[in-house]
C-alpha cells in the first residue's frame, strides 16, 4: 500500500478526535503534497525547477513524519512506526534522487 492509501485508514481514527482533526487536515496537506509536487516538477521538465520541486516534495515528507509523531498518543504505536518507516524510506529515496541529479547538473 501506498502513504496515501494508508493515511485514508489513519484519517479515520484521528477524526474523532479535536486534536486528531486538526493534525488529520494536516497530514491531509502534506502528505497529498509528496506525490504532487513531484508530479508537478515532472511537469516542468528535469531542470532547476524539478530539483525545487523534489525539495518541496521531501519536505513535505518531514512534515508528515512530524505530524504521524505529533499523532502518536491517537493511532496505535505499530501504525505509527510502519508510517515512520515508510516515511524515512520516502525521504532517503528523495535524497538519493536529490544527490544523483545534482551530480549530473
Amino acid at each position: 500500500m501506498t502513504l496515501w492509501t494508508n493515511f485514508w485508514d489513519d484519517f479515520d481514527l484521528l477524526k474523532s478526535d479535536l486534536r486528531g482533526r486538526e493534525i488529520a487536515r494536516q497530514l491531509t496537506r502534506s502528505a497529498g503534497s509528496i506525490s504532487a509536487n513531484i508530479e508537478e516538477g515532472l511537469g516542468r521538465g528535469f531542470g532547476k525547477e524539478y530539483m525545487q520541486f523534489l525539495r518541496y516534495s521531501r519536505g513535505s515528507a518531514r512534515e508528515s513524519r512530524g505530524w504521524y509523531l505529533r499523532g502518536q498518543l491517537l493511532l496505535p504505536k505499530d501504525v505509527v512506526k510502519e508510517r515512520i518507516l515508510l516515511l524515512d524510506e520516502i525521504i532517503s529515496m528523495q535524497n538519493g534522487i536529490i544527490k544523483s541529479i545534482e551530480r549530473k547538473l
